[in-house]
């Protein structure tokens, strides 16, 4: 009962967050300052990731390839699949579930217990949207970048540290990227992004929003925000997966 409990206050929360802003300069204001908070301050860490998973894709593919009836231009299609397919949308959606999630559960759940957003409320402002609309859209729309920044800079941490470690030529590997590519496995990526981005930042504002007490349970807040969110997002990778691909 607790789980459909849960899941319908979630639901409502959703309709609350998503109604017409009442300050559309204060919301545009806010939304810019989202993507700067959200998207533009992880692309660090994402660019860093990116570039060492993709040379280990590429080092493990090769010594991997002990048939010599593989062509070695197998191990630049290998890596290109799984950086499009799984690794750029799902395993860097999952840091940012971390990163991301862990900083809105945080943030709302201080606003609530410090009584902040019981004052907006006061004043008759929704809460829901202005404090959490601005994040689920800036969310939707920068993550699409940070992984298309993540695609490539895989493919190049691969090229680069394939060459460095000797295990693939630069033809070859260009070659194997080229390869019965397939467009649309960038617009898999870019649609399971987009729902991954709504997911997390919505869940981690949800539990950051009604979080009760003080400084203590705001962290275990932020903590089962990180864990239902990335719990949600494995499971809606294998749902639209198996929707899109099958």
């Amino acid at each position: 009962m607790k789980v459909f409990e849960t899941l319908g206050k979630y639901f409502l929360f959703i309709g609350i967050v998503f109604s017409r802003p009442q300050q559309w300069k204060r919301f545009w204001k806010q939304f810019f300052f989202e993507v700067n908070s959200l998207g533009i301050n992880s692309l660090p860490i994402i660019m860093i990731i990116s570039l060492f998973m993709g040379a280990a894709l590429t080092i493990q593919t090769a010594y991997n390839i002990t048939s010599p009836f593989i062509p070695l231009y197998a191990v630049g299609l290998a890596t290109r699949d799984s950086i499009l397919l799984e690794f750029s949308p799902t395993i860097i959606s999952l840091i940012l579930a971390g990163k991301v999630g862990s900083s809105i559960a945080s943030e709302l759940g201080m606003m609530r217990v410090t009584e902040q957003i019981d004052a907006l409320e006061i004043m008759g402002v929704n809460s829901g949207s202005f404090l959490v609309l601005p994040k689920i859209l800036a969310a939707i729309f920068i993550n699409p970048f940070l992984i298309v920044i993540s695609m490539f800079l895989g493919m190049a941490g691969g090229l680069i540290f394939g060459l460095l470690a000797g295990v693939v030529s630069t033809h070859e590997f260009v070659y194997g990227l080229q390869y019965a590519f397939v467009p649309f496995y960038v617009s898999y990526a870019l649609i399971k992004t987009v729902v991954f981005a709504f997911l997390i930042t919505s869940i981690s504002a949800f539990f950051g929003y009604y979080a009760e007490g003080g400084a203590l349970e705001v962290g275990v807040s932020s903590t089962k925000a990180v864990v239902y969110s990335s719990i949600i997002l494995l499971l809606a990778n294998y749902l639209l997966t198996q929707m899109m691909l099958s």
